[in-house]
């Protein structure tokens, strides 16, 4: 048989109390200065700790410090940055094993009920306190006098509503939501009205000893707030329908949109760390959240359209101010969704690739799909900017793709000699002029250049489906011609 554990066997094994916030400092310390041995850069270092949520370096570092600091955490900035994903992200980092009095029902810290100094920072709750104090009065209870041996333990994990909690923000979130309410059932059985076990944790007392996580935390109402400052100020919380205080120790990562940020209490921002969390400009990122898309692995989806969906959102966040009502037109669901919607037409054709028209809809209607509509006026005049925004610059962005997908094929593969690139540029012209078609001219002996390309675009085509090699070809080259990529003269000079 197992021995039982008590908080005097971790005294024992020389195990040290811990706060949530020194408890992620040392985890991030610890992954930090072993991947900085192993000679990784400390871009790469801050992104592997974050590995969910691609964003510019800044805002990573920015995010790190603060938490090493031990501060709660504000991430605000445009719909569809990332913020939510960073913030599990952060969970996901947390240590999830802990040391808990057994059988408490807000997972108490055995150190908090034996150790003084520790309970300061990590106060008692008051099932703990009748239970090992021998009294309900907070006046009455003095660490100092419980017996370690008599403090049983159990090794746990933190999980949601056991050390993790998420509250999404709304008009509709009270103060009991995040305090607690009266469990009747309980009320029923233990039959005293007075007893903290009656209480039902609520999202601030779930998430004791590991992280709260509250989205758009300005669209809760005040009270609601005021609740979330009590706890960040003094690590308790005190549930109206309870007459008791329990304990409400854990890091806080809260989000916001910019237009809900003056909705936020003064005080309640001044203990969190504000943080802006905005677009890559990272074009390499961008392209990486492109490949998060939910996409079908059967259907063929050519390299170009990816990189072109990378440009147009890019240039989307360049060129256009943002109404609330176009706010999330440039988010990166918007990346995504960009590819499932162009797939999705692509599949009631019943059509194994991606064509010029299935991405042309499928982008149309991914930003459109972006709109809030507040109105009919208003959603007709955001329609209007985003059609008029994809005349301007979707043609654009198709052709910068092409032009880019030509320039890694002319830098990797050619090693950026002009004069190869000259005859492979012949060759590609010779046999988009000849009418045998694509099988034929792989099949061709004689055009020993071209196949340099035609190499190329099979290794650089990841997203393949079903399509046999000469047809990825065919695809590839016909977006190429569609735009005109080969017709420029001037190609090899302008690289």
């Amino acid at each position: 048989m197992a021995r039982k554990l008590t908080a005097q066997t971790l005294i024992d094994s020389g195990i040290k109390p811990i706060t949530p916030r020194d408890f992620v400092k040392d985890e991030l310390m610890k992954i930090i200065t072993s991947l900085t041995g192993k000679g990784m850069d400390r871009e790469d270092i801050l992104q592997s700790l974050y590995p969910n949520t691609l964003l510019d370096y800044e805002a990573l570092e920015a995010l790190t410090t603060a938490l090493i600091a031990g501060n709660n955490i504000l991430l605000f900035g445009p719909p569809g940055s990332g913020k939510t994903n960073l913030a599990k992200d952060v969970w996901r980092l947390f240590p999830k094993k802990v040391y808990a009095v057994e059988g408490c029902p807000v997972q108490d810290d055995p150190f908090s009920v034996i150790d003084p100094e520790f309970a300061q920072k990590a106060p008692v709750c008051p099932y703990c306190k009748a239970r090992f104090g021998g009294a309900k009065e907070e006046e009455n209870f003095d660490p100092s006098n419980v017996d370690p041996r008599q403090v049983p333990v159990v090794l746990m994990n933190l999980k949601e509503g056991y050390g993790f909690a998420r509250v999404q923000g709304s008009p509709e979130v009270f103060p009991d939501n995040l305090t607690g309410t009266i469990n009747i059932h309980k009320l029923e059985e233990i039959g005293d009205p007075t007893s903290p076990l009656v209480l039902e944790p609520g999202k601030l007392l779930q998430a004791n000893r590991g992280l709260l996580l509250v989205d758009e935390v300005g669209k809760l109402p005040k009270g609601t707030q005021n609740v979330l400052l009590q706890a960040l100020q003094e690590g308790i919380v005190t549930p109206a329908k309870s007459r008791e205080t329990f304990p409400a120790s854990f890091i806080a990562i809260t989000t916001s949109n910019m237009d809900d940020l003056d909705n936020i209490n003064e005080p309640l921002n001044d203990r969190l760390s504000n943080i802006y969390v905005g677009f890559n400009s990272s074009h390499v990122k961008n392209r990486m959240i492109v490949e998060r898309a939910d996409s079908d692995e059967s259907i063929f989806f050519p390299e170009i359209f990816l990189e072109a969906d990378v440009y147009l959102i890019e240039s989307w966040r360049k060129v256009h101010t943002h109404g609330h009502e176009l706010s999330e037109v440039g988010s990166n669901r918007t990346l995504m969704d960009i590819v499932t919607r162009a797939e999705a037409y692509t599949r009631v054709n019943f059509s194994p690739f991606v064509d010029m028209e299935s991405f042309r809809k499928g982008t149309l209607q991914a930003l459109f799909g972006r709109i809030r509509a507040r109105s009919g006026d208003s959603y007709m005049r955001s329609n209007m900017t985003i059609e008029d925004f994809l005349h301007r610059h979707l043609k654009e962005s198709l052709e910068k793709a092409a032009k880019a997908y030509w320039c890694r094929f002319f830098t990797k593969v050619l090693k950026n000699d002009k004069a190869e690139g000259k005859r492979v540029l012949a060759e590609l012209r010779q046999a988009l002029a000849d009418k045998g078609g694509i099988h034929d001219m792989m099949r061709s002996r004689e055009l020993k250049k071209l196949h340099r390309f035609t190499d190329y675009v099979l290794e650089a085509e990841k997203r393949r489906g079903e399509l046999k090699d000469p047809e990825i070809v065919e695809q590839v080259l016909g977006i190429m011609e569609d735009v005109r990529v080969f017709e420029e003269k001037d190609l090899l000079d302008r690289i």
